[in-house]
């Protein structure tokens, strides 16, 4: 009866989004005030009532009611509870039931919060975000419906992928469909400001929050699921520019050419046309990686289905929605006209630059994602585009980012001054080369990518360092800093950012540049050095886990004379599931992480053992914890959480339509 209660639910939200997406419009249209006031009661209604069935769905799992075919196909009675719980969403139904609930609650915390927006913008909003309820409701229902039984309930299940029973990945899809679903929201301003006709500061500042909540939680969900790579599937690295990869990385590139680029329109009303196709795109990128997800049509280790049927309806929905905003956007173009002036050198021009390459960037990884696909349609060959086109194709672009990052925060609006800041960044910049140098100078017959990464991030952390110590005036340094400690938390959430960033730019070119690997066949008692440490396999044993039969070693590291510590890297078999999973053994430092993994048994007698030797590899997410954490400190500023009250009451003394 209760998983019956959870349909229908689910059945009646879709009807809610329906007058969600329908009543307030119209009313918005024809100045109705009690039309436009529907939107909210209806935007906390279908939260309730898909969050209900959502909790449904996870007591079934809880459960383990294998009369759902949801729970049969991705439970077993043997698994953790951690993991029954993390089964409703690792699959194709469950996650897209949390896609509807993260969708609601993005609607309903507009309803709830949204009281500084002008009537008719906030109805329009509301209506749009309506809109795509209305179209995930269906998608779900009719094709992808949770809650469907079996007619002989089994006595057991199918087990949950090995690979998505891990902490790590627990938590990576929730924090990835935030990002995603957050962006909803940006487009749903953005299409409201086109009805409306009307894109002024005031937007710009209201479309701000919403864009940076996503931009963090994409932020958080992206350095989860590089994190569960590096430790969880053996191979020793953090990124393999993988479709699934590459589809919750392109929005963000975009959500942060968006977040910069709503400040030029806040700030001096400016690239309204540019910041409002942003949006619609960020949106579009999301909808690209629900595809990319879910139809099979690219392979990925990520993918959670593979039915091109269903992923060409998800294709229908993104051209439906990114189709009908662009040629709204084309109508209305010519009506946002950008009114600040500034000159060559100034913070809008490095803002802009700055939005070029990030949307270069990410038009660069959209082609090397699709183009084995495009090859395939066309031309009937079957192409592979990895790690080396990527590597080429979007560095240069990331390196240009990282330039322009400090010289962009410190530039005057309007019109800036090249002396002042020669005057400041020269000792930055010497610094910069200075450590560059050093490590160039430190290492032997090694990439320069590692001196590179070293300069590059002295100077984007230096330089928001620098932009802080400007804003505090030209006082004595006591007095400079205590007005430090009083700027306001937006300030301090970029400075926050910008310095996550240069940490895990460094991060990255230290690990790839400098990290030492060994692969060879080891029997029991055999002791070898790499860089640094000396290893030794002391012992292999097996025995049984919950619902899994493991192969664990027992590797010594040495240095010197000095036992630094046991590492323990396994082999795991899921016998439900049929399938086998590697487990390294990281032993994480500051400065490097020693990583070992075990392999199979050799015909010939040992074990094949895997080490590498890491440098600064946890300073890669700790910039991105780093980034997130600014993004917080950004978003508690009650500066970008209260809309302005001027325009919402203009906006009531408009005589009704």
């Amino acid at each position: 009866m209760l998983i019956e209660l959870g349909h229908f639910a689910l059945i009646l939200a879709f009807g809610v989004a329906i007058v969600q997406m329908v009543v307030p419009m119209v009313g918005a249209h024809r100045g109705n005030a009690g039309w436009m006031a529907v939107a909210e009661p209806a935007a906390t209604v279908q939260f309730l009532l898909v969050g209900f069935s959502f909790a449904v769905l996870t007591w079934a799992f809880v459960t383990s009611d294998f009369s759902l075919q949801l729970v049969y196909a991705n439970s077993h009675t043997d698994k953790p509870m951690i993991y029954k719980i993390t089964g409703v969403w690792g699959n194709h139904e469950g996650s897209m039931l949390l896609w509807m609930v993260i969708l609601a609650l993005f609607g309903a915390c507009a309803a709830w919060f949204g009281d500084g927006l002008p009537d008719r913008l906030r109805a329009r909003v509301l209506a749009v975000q309506g809109s795509i309820s209305v179209a995930f409701f269906a998608f779900i229902l009719f094709t992808s419906n949770p809650f469907s039984r079996l007619a002989v309930p089994p006595l057991n299940g199918r087990d949950l992928n090995p690979l998505l029973q891990d902490p790590g990945l627990a938590f990576h899809p929730p924090f990835l469909y935030l990002g995603y679903v957050g962006l909803s929201m940006s487009f749903s301003f953005a299409v409201a400001a086109l009805i409306e006709g009307r894109v002024d500061a005031a937007w710009g500042r209201w479309v701000r929050p919403w864009t940076l909540a996503a931009w963090m939680f994409l932020t958080v969900g992206i350095a989860l699921g590089s994190w569960w790579a590096y430790y969880e599937l053996g191979w020793g690295g953090f990124w393999f520019w993988d479709p699934v990869e590459n589809a919750s990385f392109m929005p963000w590139l975009i959500a942060a050419a968006l977040l910069h680029s709503a400040i030029v329109v806040e700030k001096r009303e400016a690239l309204k046309s540019w910041t409002i196709l942003l949006a619609i795109l960020a949106f579009g990128f999301s909808l690209l990686g629900a595809f990319i997800v879910r139809s099979g049509v690219l392979t990925s280790v990520h993918a959670f289905a593979n039915d091109p049927e269903r992923g060409m309806l998800i294709l229908l929905i993104l051209a439906i929605y990114l189709g009908g905003a662009l040629t709204l956007f084309a109508a209305r173009a010519g009506a946002m006209e950008a009114k600040g002036v500034f000159s060559t050198v100034s913070r809008e021009s490095a803002l802009i630059l700055n939005n070029i390459l990030l949307a270069v960037s990410c038009f660069v990884v959209f082609i090397g994602t699709i183009w084995p696909l495009v090859a395939e349609m066309l031309f009937g060959r079957t192409l592979s585009v990895g790690p080396p086109f990527f590597d080429a194709a979007f560095t240069p672009f990331m390196v240009g980012l990282a330039v322009i990052l400090p010289l962009g925060s410190v530039l005057a609006w309007k019109r800036g001054s090249l002396a002042k800041v020669r005057t400041s960044f020269g000792a930055l910049l010497g610094l910069a080369l200075a450590c560059g140098s050093l490590a160039f100078a430190i290492q032997t017959g090694q990439s320069a990518l590692g001196p590179v990464g070293v300069a590059l991030g002295v100077w984007v952390v230096g330089g928001a360092l620098l932009d802080l110590w400007w804003r505090s005036g030209r006082d004595g340094w006591q007095v400079r800093l205590g007005r430090i400690r009083r700027l306001p938390r937006a300030d301090w959430g970029k400075a926050i950012a910008h310095i996550g960033m240069g940490v895990t730019i460094f991060g990255i070119a230290a690990m790839m540049a400098w990290e030492h690997e060994d692969i060879r066949v080891a029997n029991i008692g055999d002791r070898w050095d790499v860089g640094q440490f000396a290893f030794q396999l002391d012992d292999v044993r097996q025995f049984q886990g919950p619902n899994y039969l493991t192969t664990m070693a027992d590797i010594s590291v040495w240095r010197g004379e000095r036992q630094v510590t046991v590492l323990q890297p396994e082999k795991r078999f899921y016998p439900v599931a049929n399938m086998p999973t590697t487990e390294a053994a990281i032993a994480n430092g500051v400065l490097r992480d020693l990583y070992v993994v075990i392999g199979d048994p050799q015909e010939q007698g040992g074990w094949a053992v895997r080490i590498y030797i890491k440098p600064f590899a946890n300073w890669i997410w700790g910039g991105a914890i780093l980034m997130a954490l600014g993004g917080c400190f950004s978003l508690s500023d009650r500066r970008l959480r209260v809309g302005a009250a001027a325009p919402k009451k203009m906006a009531r003394a408009v005589p009704a339509e």
